[in-house]
């Protein structure tokens, strides 16, 4: 099969076809063939490493190629290097009991494994790689094959990304399209086995409509309004600080960012000021300052400035850290809008850039209660030492995943799912419970030579007797 960028959707339609049936002709796939597809994504990223960090530096105007390398060529080799290494023993199948009186006759029974097929792989601009190859990992270990699509706001790293997958991949293992919307529009139509989605909730709605059409399983890694409540009991300058270092990662414009801080009344000022100092040694200056990650491009910058804008024209308090302005490029300083309006912009979207919201409160039931309030979020976060007061809010609150006196944490646990719930998305990859997610389990029960059925007077002709056995067994 030709090894060209396909970017149409008749291309892509034959090439789903030609890897379901080759899918359909290959039956099992073994160990060895797993961690073969797995290694060659692993020695992909390895020999294109160089690349595609200065392809994302110059997709997004500024961004360090260290951190490129530490989040997405990193992050992902961490999760298909933990994919190959431990996905062996997810493979074997389980036994289970069998019903009785047919598991005193001999009955089998036992669940087992099976690859769905081809698995679809959207990614977000946001982390280009990570979110095409740690959910690629996941696949590629339950036996899948796989078609990916990067995202088009980042056209240079898609490009080096569809070539390097071109030159390395058998398309009919692992293939790549490229394109724009209508692509993507394209691709949550066709009957994949499996379509995996990261971006933002009101596309998430989109795609789940698409793939309803054909009965298609979804896992949607989505966002939302990550709350982050430091509780009286913390340590203000540590988690200030701790919050300042989520912030400036990648400028904020992450799923599992910090949106909305919530911080005791008497705290607010301290914590605002310490907030600021940290933020401020990160970044002490922002004009020219190659150490930032820019804002992707001018509508997101403008969305982001929108939202802090009609905040302090609404009332909100605008600090920013540090207090210089941002230049002609699209690097920013962190903006910290406290007690906005509750209808405000900036509190119902999610912000997705450097900016954060600080929130007043007098009581933590107020907190949880807000929290509840809105759409459940992809993270949560806590700072703090009082252990009956984190336990309130772990038991009284949903989110996707919760990090404790930290921010983000929870996200790079590979030996556990990462996923969302609610508005945040649905299903998880990573760990075994990436393997289930892309795996039919299949129940097999294997029947006793002897049927004792006919005997006990279970089939047809009924004897007088048969209603009264029924009924006598329907006990509580």
């Amino acid at each position: 099969m030709t090894k060209e960028i396909i970017t149409t959707a008749a291309g892509l339609a034959g090439l789903l076809q030609q890897q379901r049936q080759a899918f359909a002709a290959a039956g099992a796939v073994s160990a060895a063939e797993r961690r073969r597809r797995i290694q060659t994504a692993i020695d992909l990223l390895v020999k294109h490493h160089k690349p595609l960090a200065e392809a994302m530096d110059a997709d997004f105007g500024g961004r360090p190629k260290g951190y490129s390398l530490m989040n997405d060529v990193l992050g992902s080799l961490t999760s298909l290097k933990y994919a190959r290494d431990h996905f062996e023993p997810w493979m074997a199948s389980e036994p289970r009991t069998a019903f009785p009186p047919y598991d005193q006759l001999g009955a089998q029974a036992w669940v087992m494994y099976q690859p769905k097929g081809t698995v679809g792989i959207i990614g977000t601009w946001n982390a280009p790689l990570f979110t095409l190859f740690s959910p690629l990992a996941s696949a590629l270990a339950a036996g899948n094959r796989a078609i990916l699509k990067p995202s088009e706001v980042v056209p240079r790293t898609a490009q080096v990304v569809a070539e390097a997958v071109a030159e390395l991949f058998d398309p009919l293992e692992v293939g790549i399209v490229t394109g724009g919307p209508e692509m993507g529009e394209a691709f949550t139509s066709q009957p994949f086995d499996h379509i995996v989605f990261t971006g933002s909730t009101q596309v998430g709605r989109a795609v789940m409509r698409n793939a309803a059409q054909n009965l298609v399983p979804v896992t949607l890694e989505l966002g939302g309004k990550s709350p982050t409540i430091v509780a009286r009991s913390a340590d203000l300058a540590t988690a200030a600080f701790r919050i300042a270092v989520a912030k400036a990662t990648n400028a904020g414009q992450l799923c599992v960012n910090p949106d909305v801080v919530y911080v005791a009344r008497e705290q607010l000022e301290d914590f605002v000021a310490a907030l600021k100092r940290s933020f401020g040694e990160l970044f002490p200056s922002v004009v020219g300052n190659a150490d930032m990650v820019a804002v992707v491009n001018a509508r997101h910058l403008a969305r982001v400035e929108t939202c802090v804008g009609d905040a302090a024209r609404a009332g909100a308090r605008v600090e920013c850290a540090p207090a210089a302005a941002g230049g002609a490029d699209r690097r920013r300083p962190l903006s910290i809008v406290i007690d906005p309006p509750a209808d405000s912009a900036i509190m119902r979207e999610e912000i997705f850039g450097p900016a954060v919201v600080v929130r007043s409160y007098d009581a933590i039931d107020e907190v949880i209660a807000d929290i509840n309030a809105r759409p459940r979020p992809l993270a949560l976060y806590y700072f703090g030492e009082d252990e009956a007061e984190q336990q309130q809010v772990l038991e009284h609150t949903l989110s996707g995943g919760v990090t404790i006196n930290e921010a983000m944490f929870h996200a790079a646990m590979e030996d556990a799912p990462f996923g969302g719930i609610g508005d945040s998305g649905m299903g998880h990859y990573h760990g075994r419970e990436g393997f289930l997610e892309f795996s039919h389990a299949r129940t097999v029960f294997k029947a006793p030579a002897y049927d004792p059925r006919r005997e006990w007077g279970l089939l047809p002709p009924y004897s007088d007797q048969f209603l009264a056995m029924m009924e006598a067994q329907v006990t509580p």
